[in-house]
């Protein structure tokens, strides 16, 4: 399997060298999900972390309505799982579905420990990126909290145009916490001005 993708990534944030590259490579195995495909379901064991390669990646769960609930979205260069169920290795709380035909690199937690332990600098490496998300989920929930539902979406729309581009409208109202109809009120009013 060609890593240089993740190794790249790795690069960003950390210093590897030419040896710690060739070692890497072992721990990474890639699959290939269809779209609308699962890769987690509510309710089962969660063992894997995912890393996008090519495409986009959801997590979700089913509110008491009946409705699903998108809480984070995972595009190119992005990790995502269940973390608390990963961390635990438990049954999850949450699904991941692939919005797009996805290419993911595959983590196992028994070789995330082992990775963490050999390469100590990895300990940094997801630090860092946790620290990126946890702080990006804190501004979520005071956007929620305080803006209006168009703010909110204006506000997603400028600063990742990335995800509004690309994602199906009622996964993005979803995400927004609107219905899809909504948010099509929104984008035509934008449109106008």
């Amino acid at each position: 399997m060609n890593s240089s993708k993740i190794i790249s990534h790795f690069r960003k944030f950390i210093e590897l060298s030419s040896q710690d590259e060739k070692e890497l490579d072992k721990f990474f195995k890639s699959k290939i999900f269809s779209k609308k495909e699962h890769l987690l379901l509510e309710g089962s064991r969660c063992k894997y972390h995912y890393f996008v390669l090519t495409g986009c990646l959801r997590l979700y769960y089913i509110n008491e309505k009946g409705i699903d609930q998108t809480i984070q979205f995972a595009i190119e260069d992005w990790w995502l799982t269940d973390y608390n169920a990963f961390s635990h290795q438990s049954n999850a709380n949450f699904s991941i579905q692939a919005v797009e035909k996805t290419e993911v690199i595959i983590l196992d937690h028994k070789d995330q420990e082992e990775l963490l332990l050999k390469f100590p600098k990895l300990e940094r490496y997801f630090r860092l990126l946790y620290q990126k998300a946890y702080a990006a989920s804190q501004f979520r929930i005071k956007y929620l909290f305080n803006y209006s539902r168009e703010d909110i979406y204006h506000h997603f729309n400028d600063n990742f145009p990335e995800f509004t581009n690309r994602i199906p409208q009622n996964l993005l109202a979803s995400f927004l916490n609107m219905t899809p109809e909504y948010l099509s009120e929104i984008k035509a009013k934008k449109r106008k001005k």
